[in-house]
């Protein structure tokens, strides 16, 4: 669904992408790995269009959509759930899934599915995102982003700064979308245990370039926990 080639991204002078390469396949979540300050949300600032590529291809269910803008690339099925989750915090729980819908004929309905994925969100449709917690607020953010049905869904770091019990509640969600086969998954993750949970293939960054990868039921084995530490 997903293929990068040869992507190189610089902010001034310094270099932040190196010639990252990845392929992310419908039914898969690829988790990508490593610490602060590697590159991680700039890779997928790029893969958003959010930033511009210097150089290197970005293709889409075969499509080059490197020099798309995002909102051509979110009408061409890309979902973004940012690191933060950046909910719109006058509107209500419902305003916030239906800017989900914002390439979406006006008259499109919410998808009942969200709320069966997500119940709460059902019960605080009248409340304002900025009132919900953090926990809430990232299942709205994942939630207005799987409302247009797209066929990528990309998520930085889901897990910041959020309460175990929903963790869990989180990647049973994602597991079961990437288990229908219809949507390929890309997923920034720093908590290992739930990205090896959860990984059908992983890469791990450092200093802007993949210095690993493999399957994700070889994470323990290929010694990923202690890449993450060092």
């Amino acid at each position: 669904m997903l293929s990068v080639e040869g992507l190189n991204q610089y902010y001034g002078g310094s270099h932040i992408l190196r010639n990252v390469g990845l392929d992310a396949k419908l039914g898969e979540v690829t988790v990508i790995l490593g610490r602060n300050g590697v590159g991680k949300t700039t890779l997928l600032k790029s893969l958003m269009g959010l930033v511009p590529v210097k150089t290197g291809r970005i293709t889409l269910g075969g499509e080059d959509i490197t020099q798309r803008t995002p909102y051509e690339r979110v009408r061409r099925g890309i979902g973004y759930v940012p690191q933060g989750r950046e909910v719109f915090s006058r509107l209500t729980v419902e305003e916030n899934l239906r800017m989900g819908l914002a390439t979406q004929p006006g008259s499109t309905p919410i998808p009942a599915e969200l709320f069966e994925l997500f119940p709460v969100l059902k019960q605080m449709l009248g409340r304002r995102g900025g009132d919900l917690s953090g926990g809430q607020q990232q299942q709205l953010a994942i939630a207005r982003a799987l409302a247009a049905q797209p066929r990528l869904l990309i998520l930085d770091e889901p897990t910041e700064g959020i309460q175990p019990s929903i963790i869990k509640d989180i990647g049973r969600v994602i597991r079961m979308l990437a288990q229908r086969g219809g949507m390929a998954i890309v997923l920034v993750e720093q908590y290992y245990d739930f990205a090896a949970e959860l990984a059908d293939q992983y890469l791990v960054m450092e200093r802007g370039e993949v210095v690993q990868q493999g399957r994700g039921a070889d994470m323990a084995a290929d010694g990923v926990r202690r890449l993450m530490s060092i």
